[in-house]
């Protein structure tokens, strides 16, 4: 029987026959996404589902998603859907990682034209006959100086297209080196810098807890008086309250938003204030992006149910069917260890060294490769997957290194995986036992035995007496439970690590409590996808 595919977004006519002419049965039901009921009652019937923003994918669908082997987004963004659910419903997450980045550049420079010279209001004005010349005074691009936050692939774009402007470019991205910003066009400065010096803001980052208010009050009130800001990125960037303060006070001369902290915006606190540019989501609103996406999301999913190939997944390696059967567990042991090491790194990478040994040596190199690359960006970008990651690793200048060797030791086969910044090495370890459980065996080079856990606190310190008494009383004085506690020193007196799988996430002042105690040179949380 053909696979059934819903269309349950206004994916293009082209899209879906891609899908027909694939042998693929597909129904194409552009307002069903919308209707959470309806789409519950007849999700069950589909092996795939292909979605842009509109469709909610929640647990609830999922629950009733019977046959769903794969959905496919038209797009970037996988807000909209539940991944934690999916993975453990078995369900692929793909999506179309670079199908929207010059449409998306090219909104926020036009937006910084519409605020520059106010065209918007200079054509309610014309329109309704008043001919206010004198009004509209603008202001020029050329030779202005443009801030951007976060130079990655839509911020590279925007950073050559302004420099056809004339414009001098400065860039804040503490994931990149110098020398690779330097590459994409831009001067390498301090977000204070940034600040100080841009003309023009605007911001190309993901929305983490890192970024999020990375605009705060406090930052606006930093800014070069009569700057204007564009943000065509995502909403929760920008305190948007304080925006519209210094935007009243004159401060900031004019702002542009294509996304905000609530959508759908209906009403929103910089709506109809003098220079402020809105316009609803259109970043990837051109006919040419959604097709792209559309047409690229048709094949994916086209060839996942086919054949069993697997790109742009989120949740899931792209190896083939047979190599999935051996190499699951290892994969998810690779993508553990980046997920260590990136959570721990806050500085740009300079290089990822993997040494594969035993009977890890002998698989997809290729595949294991990026599960550690991607695990390493996901503590910058929940969007990578083994697809993207390396792109992004590449674009960042990191240089990744393979070493294979026949088992020496132990265990039959074990992967390291050491990060190389300016300022140190940092590398972990780990294996696969009998029962397919990947398990944490090396961390700075001192040896343990731990399970990987949804939620971990990682520790190090000096080997001395109270340590883990002091975890352990801390723990259970705040309700914390731990389920696993592993600990390592390199000798007697020296370096010490410990590592506490516990039952849920350590809250903020818990951690604090043990920080207040001198004990400990580190305590940092740890989060893991075991699913």
């Amino acid at each position: 029987m053909a696979p059934k595919v819903l269309v349950s977004d206004k994916l293009s006519e082209t899209a879906v026959q891609i899908f027909r002419d694939r042998g693929i049965d597909v129904d194409f039901m552009p307002d069903v996404g919308k209707d959470k009921e309806k789409l519950a009652e007849i999700i069950g019937q589909y092996d795939g589902l292909a979605i842009r923003s509109a469709t909610k994918v929640t647990e609830t669908i999922l629950a009733n998603a019977h046959k769903l082997k794969v959905i496919g987004r038209a797009g970037i963004g996988t807000d909209n859907i539940d991944k934690p659910a999916a993975s453990k419903k078995g369900v692929i997450v793909m999506n179309t990682p670079f199908g929207n980045m010059v449409t998306t550049a090219e909104h926020a420079i036009a937006m910084m034209f519409a605020v520059a010279r106010q065209i918007p209001d200079a054509n309610a004005s014309t329109h309704a006959g008043k001919w206010e010349k004198s009004k509209f005074m603008g202001s020029e691009l050329t030779n202005k100086t443009l801030g951007i936050i976060g130079i990655g692939n839509i911020g590279s774009v925007v950073a050559d297209r302004a420099r056809g402007l004339k414009m001098k470019v400065i860039a804040y991205d503490p994931t990149l080196s110098a020398e690779k910003i330097a590459e994409k066009g831009a001067e390498k400065v301090e977000l204070d810098d940034l600040l100080a010096r841009a003309d023009f803001i605007t911001l190309h980052t993901p929305l983490l807890e890192a970024t999020r208010n990375i605009l705060s009050r406090d930052a606006l009130a930093r800014t070069k008086k009569g700057v204007r800001i564009v943000n065509c990125a995502r909403g929760g960037l920008v305190d948007e309250e304080a925006l519209a303060e210094l935007l009243k006070s004159g401060h900031v001369a004019g702002a542009a938003f294509d996304v905000f902290s609530v959508e759908p915006a209906t009403d929103n606190v910089l709506f109809n204030l003098p220079n402020v540019v809105c316009t609803p989501h259109l970043g990837a609103a051109t006919t040419e992006a959604q097709e792209n996406v559309a047409l690229q999301v048709a094949e994916q999913m086209s060839n996942y149910l086919l054949t069993g190939a697997v790109e742009n997944a989120l949740n899931m390696p792209s190896v083939t069917a047979e190599e999935a059967k051996v190499m699951g567990p290892w994969i998810k042991l690779a993508d553990h260890l980046g997920a260590f090491i990136g959570q721990l790194t806050d500085e740009p990478i300079k290089a990822i060294n993997i040494l594969y040994d035993g009977e890890a040596s002998t698989m997809n190199l290729e595949a294991l490769n990026c599960a550690v690359v991607s695990g390493i960006m996901k503590a910058t970008n929940p969007d990578v997957n083994m697809v993207s990651a390396p792109v992004m690793a590449k674009e960042r200048g990191v240089q990744i290194s393979t070493t294979s060797q026949d088992q020496s030791g132990a265990f039959e086969g074990y992967i390291k995986v050491t990060v190389v910044t300016d300022k140190r090495e940092r590398s972990i370890a780990g294996t696969v036992f009998s029962d397919d459980k990947p398990r944490f065996i090396q961390i700075k080079g001192i040896n343990i035995d731990a399970e990987v856990g949804a939620h971990m606190l990682y520790t190090t310190n000096k080997d001395v007496p109270g340590i883990i008494g002091t975890l352990g009383q801390t723990m259970g004085e705040n309700g914390v439970n731990i389920a696993n506690f592993t600990l390592g020193r390199n000798k007697a007196g020296g370096d010490a690590i410990a590592l506490l799988y516990v039952d849920a996430p350590v809250p903020d002042p818990v951690l604090a409590k043990l920080k207040d105690t001198g004990l400990f040179q580190q305590v940092q949380p740890l989060e893991f996808d075991v699913a």
